[in-house]
Parts: structure tokens; C-alpha cells; sequence
């Protein structure tokens, strides 16, 4: 990365979050990152990445509390890369059902819903799902090794370069649902419930599984999303 500009990129800190893992995660692909829940930091970074584990309406007044709504909003706004990790996935929505109804971000119309009885070869399955599972683009996307002219949608995207059907790793028990289906980058199933397991919206690209957590895979994710922020800035 001789003489090339080092990518920047603001971790937010609402207190509910991997972000060490994170952090790592970024340095490995050769990015600056930094924790962080100041307003300015988060506004001069080249891209902006919102992690979190726990509960969405604890999460979303973490955010009021920080006043951190507003500038997040203003990054979904430009063109700098947003990216949302698991409960940072579902912060994207309009709203969410987990214990009552909270209102999200707003960023992208959908909302996180909870696993409904899900049902595997043996029987129910446990909620919340925790360990690998597959994800795969949305259905009907073919992807020929050998044609130049297939219209692949992770081109260009962080999970460029993934296989599809690539394991990654899952701790959650709601799932981001857009309203729009063509937002859905991958999708993934827990026994007979198929669910988007990432998105892609303008500048904005969300994971439901931990690319931190998932191995050299989920690294590679990383330094894709590297390249991405580079062209965007």
C-alpha cells in the first residue's frame, strides 16, 4: 500500500458491540480504524462501520444518548461507505418488534423481525442461531466461472471474490427484512426460514453474520471492503 492513502474508518461505540474484533478485523486489511463515539470523528472518517450485539430498542437509545443519529444519517446521505454488523444490520431499519416496538435509523425501509419457529430435519430449532451457516446470492442469479457477461451482484461489493455458499458466522435471533427485495446481496436459511443475511443500498452495505468472526473468509471480506471504500473516496 506503498503511497497510497490510508483508509480511515470510524468504528462507532454505542456500547454494545465487538468492536476490538472489529477493529483488528479492519487493521489486518490494511485499514486505520478507530473506536469511537465522537460526532466529528465519525463525520471525517472515509467510511463508517456500526457493529452491535444486544438489544435493538438499548441500542437505539445509546444512539440518542450520544446524539450519534444525526451524523450517521448524514454518512448514508454522502457517498462514504456506511456498513451495519449484525445489530448494526438491523439499526439500519425503519423499526424493529424486539420486546415492543422500537423505531430504527430509518435508513432503509424494512423492519427486524424475530425468528418464528424455525424447523430443521429434526425437529425446532433454537433461538437465536448461533454458528456457521452458508450464504448465497439472491435466487436466480447464475454466476459462470467462464462468462464474462454474467451479471454477478457481489461484484464490487465486499463479498467479492466469496464462493457462493461461503459459511460465515451467526449470533442473532431477528433478522433485517427490507421491503425492497433487490436491496438482498445474500440470503441465507435456518432450518425452513430463508432470511437476507446482507444488503446493499447505495453507499450502505450491512451484514447479519460476523465477518470478524468467520475465519479467512470473513477476512477477505475485510480487505474487499477496502478496495470499496478506496474507490469511493
Amino acid at each position: 500500500m506503498a503511497d497510497e492513502k490510508r483508509v480511515k474508518v470510524a468504528i462507532v461505540d454505542h456500547g454494545l458491540g465487538n468492536l476490538f474484533s472489529v477493529k483488528q478485523a479492519c487493521e489486518h486489511a490494511g485499514m486505520q480504524a478507530s473506536i469511537t463515539s465522537s460526532q466529528q470523528a465519525i463525520l471525517r472518517a472515509d467510511a463508517v462501520i456500526l457493529p452491535g450485539v444486544g438489544a435493538f430498542g438499548n441500542a437505539m437509545d445509546a444512539l440518542k444518548r450520544l446524539d450519534l443519529i444525526s451524523p450517521l444519517k448524514e454518512v448514508a446521505a454522502s457517498q462514504k461507505p456506511l456498513i451495519g454488523i449484525c445489530l448494526g444490520m438491523q439499526l439500519l431499519m425503519t423499526e424493529s418488534s424486539e420486546f415492543g416496538r422500537h423505531r430504527g435509523l430509518g435508513i432503509i425501509e424494512g423492519s427486524a423481525v424475530r425468528f418464528e419457529n424455525p424447523v430443521g430435519p429434526s425437529g425446532k430449532l433454537k433461538v437465536p442461531q448461533i454458528g456457521w451457516d452458508r450464504i448465497f446470492r439472491p435466487k436466480g442469479v447464475e454466476v459462470s466461472s467462464n462468462c464474462d457477461n454474467d451479471r454477478d451482484p457481489w461484484l464490487g461489493s465486499p463479498l467479492e471474490g466469496l464462493s457462493d455458499g461461503e459459511f460465515m458466522y451467526f449470533v442473532h435471533s431477528f433478522y433485517a427484512k427490507p421491503e425492497v427485495d433487490n436491496l438482498i446481496l445474500s440470503t441465507s436459511r435456518y432450518g425452513n426460514v430463508e432470511f437476507c443475511s446482507s444488503l446493499k443500498y447505495r453507499n450502505i452495505f450491512a451484514f447479519q453474520f460476523h465477518p470478524e468472526r468467520s475465519g479467512p473468509q470473513g477476512l477477505k471480506i475485510y480487505s474487499s471492503l477496502r478496495s470499496v471504500i478506496q474507490s469511493a473516496t
